[in-house]
């Protein structure tokens, strides 16, 4: 299936079964802005769940926060987000669509790696278990003369961003004859510096009222609270304060279902340490990160680490971890290492001193930050990408038929467990109902009886059941049910009052956790 039908089936099934919906849709919906159904927020919560466990229950030097949205407007003069938080913007002059010009640039490098990436394909399918692709890559003509065009116009526009020449960067849009990808025009403006900061107005009425901003990200609320938290939690160094939540940016270009939206949500943690341990600590954080995202069990090969070729003004090392969504490898998180620059900037604007008094040098310093920071939303979306699969399965007369199923990790899926009574009589849904009464309270848990007993299988496949619970005749008789799992599509018959401890050691999120510690 091609990406695009692959994206386009992957966004109808979140609508379809309760996961995703695009925001105000009766009144046609509001661009980039979605709405997290009652699949979608479950499954929301539960990747919540998994990531503060991991970063916060898991670790005694790191603390959680809930910084407020709104914030004083000083906060991002001292950041820089008010001078600095720009995206270089170009419009078309034919089709009158805008786009972010660094993204054009980008998306032309990515067709000459898709090159690349077919000689590659075609080596391995013609040499087999003897293809070297190291020595295919350095070697190869068509590979090196790709790989040649891609270093010129990155080394190019690297040079643009970090001089902020926004000649040069519409230069190599014009030297690469890139189109408007809905008009084939290349008849496009100067390139110009927008800035993606959402205003509003703080006051009652409008004539007094102060210009603030909708946070852009949620880092700033950290830094801001660094003393606080440090004081009272009596933290010493290296500690760390973790926070999830809303963030907002006026994007140029919003596309890509929820991986580019105007308001979104971040999971970030900032570790401070001592200037000079900064890199130890960062290639600590940049493995841990990693083992986090594999321990969900999706294919190592879809993730990789991208180092930045153009570093942020604050930033000493920066890497991404990188996720194959159907439209190619792009960022889903950034671990940075922030040197000193936020806590001085802010010590700075506000006058007051964020510094670190250790006790055992008898010395005062700002401490230096490394960051971790992942989108909720992009986190939910790589596993809507990698776990929807469409699977050919043998019917009991020996026809192929075709399922849907939404391979979730268990200790993440929405729905635990479904309940299924095989009829609507002779006591079968009173007994499935006293077996959700025990359940719920551990479990989510949800009933269904409507259709046959196959068709509902395929239903809990689809919206990512990982097990359903069928009680029959014979459950009458001797108190046990069949569990079905949902990956095999085996099943087992086991007593009722066993079913609470075998599914949580299915479904525990516990199993993950321990995959990192």
């Amino acid at each position: 299936m091609a990406q695009d039908d692959q994206f386009k089936k992957l966004i109808a099934h979140a609508k379809e079964y309760g996961y995703i919906f695009q925001s105000s849709e009766i009144y046609d919906g509001l661009s980039a802005v979605y709405d997290y159904g009652q699949m979608g927020v479950e499954l929301k919560n539960n990747i919540k769940k998994y990531w503060w466990d991991a970063m916060v229950k898991m670790h005694e030097n790191i603390v959680g926060i809930d910084a407020a949205i709104f914030m004083h407007p000083e906060t991002w003069n001292a950041s820089g987000h008010t001078s600095a938080f720009n995206d270089p913007l170009i419009d078309n002059k034919d089709s009158k669509k805008r786009y972010r010009a660094d993204d054009l640039i980008e998306e032309h490098i990515q067709k000459y790696q898709n090159k690349i990436d077919k000689e590659v394909t075609k080596g391995r399918k013609k040499f087999g278990d003897d293809f070297d692709e190291k020595q295919f890559l350095e070697t190869n003509p068509n590979v090196l003369r790709n790989k040649a065009k891609i270093d010129e116009i990155q080394g190019r526009l690297v040079k643009a961003l970090e001089a902020d020449d926004l000649n040069e960067i519409k230069q190599i849009i014009l030297d690469c004859e890139i189109a408007c990808p809905i008009s084939g025009s290349k008849n496009w403006t100067d390139v110009r510096q927008f800035n993606l900061m959402f205003e509003t107005q703080l006051g009652s009425v409008a004539d007094g009222a102060s210009k603030i901003y909708l946070r852009p990200e949620t880092a700033q609320g950290i830094f801001v609270n660094y003393l606080n938290v440090q004081k009272t939690g009596r933290m010493k160094l290296p500690f760390g304060i973790a926070q999830i939540g809303k963030a907002f940016r006026n994007e140029i270009v919003a596309r890509q279902f929820i991986f580019r939206m105007r308001e979104f949500e971040q999971m970030e943690m900032q570790f401070f340490v001592k200037p000079g341990t900064e890199k130890e600590w960062f290639n600590h954080w940049k493995e841990v990160r990693m083992k986090w995202h594999k321990a969900l069990g999706l294919p190592d090969e879809k993730y990789r680490f991208h180092e930045h070729d153009k570093l942020a003004h604050y930033a000493n090392a920066a890497f991404d971890i990188e996720f194959e969504f159907p439209f190619g490898f792009k960022e889903l998180e950034g671990i940075h290492s922030r040197t000193n620059f936020d806590l001085s900037q802010h010590q700075e604007f506000s006058g007051k001193k964020l510094q670190y008094f250790d006790p055992e040098t008898k010395e005062s310093f700002v401490p230096y930050v490394v960051e971790t920071s992942i989108g909720l939303d992009r986190t939910f979306l790589t596993i809507l990408s990698a776990c929807l699969q469409d699977e050919e399965v043998k019917k009991e007369n020996g026809e192929s038929d075709t399922r849907v199923v939404f391979r979730i990790p268990p200790a993440l899926a929405p729905i635990k467990l479904a309940v299924l009574p095989l009829v609507k009589k002779d006591g079968l849904p009173e007994k499935a109902r006293e077996i959700i009464d025990e359940l719920k309270f551990d479990f989510t848990c949800q009933y269904d009886e409507k259709d046959s007993i196959g068709r509902r299988y395929r239903r809990q496949d689809a919206i990512g059941t990982p097990y359903c619970i069928t009680i029959d005749h014979q459950t009458l008789e001797d108190n046990t049910v069949t569990i079905r799992d949902r990956d095999t599509m085996e099943q087992e018959r086991v007593q009722i009052s066993e079913l609470a401890k075998i599914l949580d050691d299915k479904v525990s999120m516990k199993k993950l956790l321990k995959k990192i510690f």
